[in-house]
């Protein structure tokens, strides 16, 4: 009888490259994912409070959209178009017509792009730059937009760019984001003063991109005024507003686009995540009509129809986003989840809740502490991590579906943890 070598991770040294990240902080092997838990090899189940990132937003294989993906391809619907017209990207574009944009008042062109969200970002800045004529681009202070070249010289973590070996990451000005430069500072104010400076060195933009709230920065959440200031600016300077939705988008704060409290329309948005609703790679770009000015083929990506993705998307948007019910549910869930994460910060001195809805997390100071008390909740049974500069924030990104119960149950898990690590902490120091 051939060896079971499901939980023989031996491989992964061997032949997988070090770049591997996520399995160095969750060492074990998963076998079975369903709702908000995993199950690895051995049997022990896990709650799930990383959710792919937020790609699993409705949580693990949807029963309704697995359904509908197994149908369609017991069909032999089309896997690979292209950008060919197929009966389901024309189903989800209807369903994002009718319940995504016709609600919001928004009029946008949809390009798909590559598969993930940095080639939605990608598309953005040089449609930008095509449409103004201009090369440069505001990005801000902790901004998370991608690895490759074009993405990776809007995002300022330094450990990711220097990823690019000293390739060249220009043509891009980084400005404080709201709350860079401490309370009390306005960020507006000073990005103005440098954009309307003649001789403050920064050339005219061709696009301001920010993320309403910065998931890999730290959970900095932008005010309503913020963005709304940033999008006025952006107007007045001729240059073109990017909102980067990605992993705060598809209800991650609360409402579909995380932008909306705030009243404005960006020119573009980028979309990927969660937006196939079941794990699958696909990304978006929202471009406002008048600015759709590609020519046939300028930009395009071998796997930008994935038809797996418009079917489970479909199916998402119709079962989630179709009245205003989840939405509401949201609104509940968030207090639940602020509820919780204030006690874990009760718990650590000088800790702080950062972000909004169900983007929320508690900055405890210092990435070694963040990173043990992550592992601490793994060893109890729950999939968490960090985010931030330093890695100094413990952040949950729960699916939006998770029940109450798991949701207490989890947050529960993680405030022993902390719990665990602050007290042999104090114990050491003694």
């Amino acid at each position: 009888m051939p060896k079971d070598m499901t939980a023989d991770t031996s491989v992964y040294d061997r032949r997988e490259s070090a770049a591997r990240s996520y399995c160095r902080s969750f060492p074990t092997t998963f076998v079975k994912a369903q709702g908000s838990e995993l199950t690895d090899a051995d049997g022990k189940t896990y709650i799930d409070f990383l959710a792919g990132c937020s790609s699993l937003n409705y949580g693990h294989n949807d029963p309704d959209m697995k359904a509908a993906l197994i149908d369609y391809i017991s069909s032999d619907g089309v896997t690979h178009g292209l950008d060919m017209h197929t009966n389901a990207k024309t189903a989800f574009l209807e369903a994002y017509e009718e319940h995504i944009l016709k609600p919001r008042g928004l009029d946008y062109k949809v390009m798909f792009t590559g598969p993930t969200g940095t080639n939605a970002v990608e598309a953005a800045i040089k449609l930008a730059r095509k449409v103004t004529g201009r090369r440069n681009v505001v990005a801000f202070t902790n901004g998370f937009h991608g690895m490759t070249l074009g993405s990776l010289a809007l995002t300022g973590n330094s450990g990711k760019r220097a990823g690019a070996g000293g390739a060249h990451l220009g043509d891009v000005t980084h400005l404080p984001f709201e709350g860079a430069m401490g309370d009390g500072v306005d960020t507006l104010a000073f990005i103005e003063s440098m954009l309307e400076n003649g001789s403050s060195g920064i050339d005219a933009p061709a696009a301001f991109i920010f993320e309403p709230v910065q998931g890999e920065g730290g959970l900095n959440a932008a005010s309503d005024e913020w963005m709304q200031g940033v999008a006025k600016l952006a107007k007045k300077l001729g240059a073109l507003l990017i909102v980067d939705d990605i992993q705060a988008g598809c209800g991650r704060t609360g409402t579909y686009f995380a932008f909306e409290r705030a009243g404005i329309v960006p020119d573009m948005v980028t979309q990927a995540k969660s937006l196939s609703g079941y794990g699958l790679p696909f990304a978006a770009l929202l471009i406002k009509p008048e600015l759709d000015v590609w020519k046939p083929a300028e930009h395009n990506g071998t796997f930008r129809g994935n038809n797996h993705a418009f079917v489970t998307g479909r199916v998402a948007i119709e079962k989630f986003w179709a009245t205003k019910d989840f939405e509401t549910e949201l609104q509940a869930k968030a207090t639940l989840l602020t509820t919780g994460l204030q006690e874990l910060a009760d718990l650590i001195p000088g800790a702080t809740l950062k972000g909004r809805g169900l983007m929320q997390g508690v900055d405890v100071g210092s990435g070694e502490l963040a990173g043990e008390i992550c592992a601490r909740a793994f060893e109890k049974g729950l999939v968490i991590e960090t985010s931030g500069a330093d890695d100094e924030v413990v952040k949950v990104l729960a699916p939006l579906t998770t029940s109450d119960a798991t949701y207490r149950k989890g947050l529960s898990i993680l405030i022993e943890a902390a719990r665990d690590v602050t007290e042999t902490t104090k114990i050491a120091a003694e």
